[in-house]
């Protein structure tokens, strides 16, 4: 819903559960619950048809400074260069929404069980939407500090 001051008024949809802490959360095999609010229940029917999800949440450990800031540096490294924060997965934006491809394992009355959310226990979720074929992109660029991450990441040579 807009406001008559333009701004966007969200209601959280549900809550992350999960025992990860810290960077514990980016382990893609950490399994977390989405546990939604009990009247929602009958929008989750069909969704254990899908693999995967996304989940859109609001990253609720972002203070109003962090969310100031307009530039970083990839994973804060220093051999980074200096982007906008658009051009980044960083967390820190004016509107601190996460996004997360996940794998669902479970889906059993309000409770959701997935692998791979990299979010904190309480986080409150805006929404889930099923992955499918649309999502995919076959030609895609990425620029070439990403490359040297994910060659990083990965343990990749050239």
């Amino acid at each position: 819903m807009v406001s008559s001051s333009g701004k966007i008024c969200l209601e959280p949809v549900g809550f992350v559960q999960t025992e990860a802490v810290g960077k514990e959360v980016r382990d893609k095999n950490v399994v977390s619950k989405i546990v939604f609010r009990e009247e929602l229940t009958e929008a989750l029917e069909g969704v254990q048809e899908f693999s995967h999800l996304f989940v859109l949440f609001w990253l609720h450990k972002i203070d109003g400074k962090e969310r100031k800031i307009m530039k970083v540096r990839p994973r804060g490294r220093a051999d980074m260069p200096l982007l906008g924060i658009f051009a980044t997965r960083t967390p820190l934006r004016p509107n601190p929404i996460g996004l997360t491809r996940v794998k669902l394992l479970n889906a059993e009355g309000n409770v959701v069980t997935v692998q791979g959310l990299d979010a904190f226990d309480g986080t409150p979720v805006l929404d889930i939407k099923p992955f499918d074929s649309w999502d995919t992109t076959e030609a895609f660029k990425v620029p070439d500090w990403w490359m040297k991450l994910e060659k990083e990441r990965t343990g990749k040579k050239e």
